[in-house]
């Protein structure tokens, strides 16, 4: 009977015990990821599931031929980091981001928006 509870306990433990976040994910994106829009926005802005080390995080934008549109470098505030865009036209944008967490967890990814012509 003791090793039964034992083992239920052990189980329930496991199953109850919230899992740690250890890196900083991708929480939200403006634009939107995958999105048109209809008007070009000004910058882009990541939302990330915690903070960011600044000096070692970075977000570029490049155009459909791979050009850079990206408007000097990211700027970070807390799990939120923004760059500046050139004037954009209608057509696609890629997105690319690298979030070091102050947990000195590294993670990177990449998306794409489009503006609408």
């Amino acid at each position: 009977m003791r090793e039964a509870f034992t083992l239920l306990a052990f189980f329930v433990m496991a199953l109850g015990a919230p899992g740690a976040r250890a890196h900083a994910f991708l929480d939200h994106a403006n634009p939107l990821v995958g999105s048109t829009v209809s008007t070009a926005p000004r910058e882009v802005s990541l939302t990330f599931t915690q903070d960011l080390e600044p000096s070692f995080s970075s977000v570029t934008v490049t155009d459909s031929s791979g050009a850079q549109v990206s408007a000097g470098k990211a700027e970070v505030s807390g799990n939120t980091m923004r760059v500046g865009l050139k004037a954009l036209g209608p057509g696609s944008y890629r997105v690319r981001w690298r979030a070091l967490s102050v947990d000195t967890h590294t993670t990177q990814g990449s998306f794409t928006f489009r503006i609408r012509k």
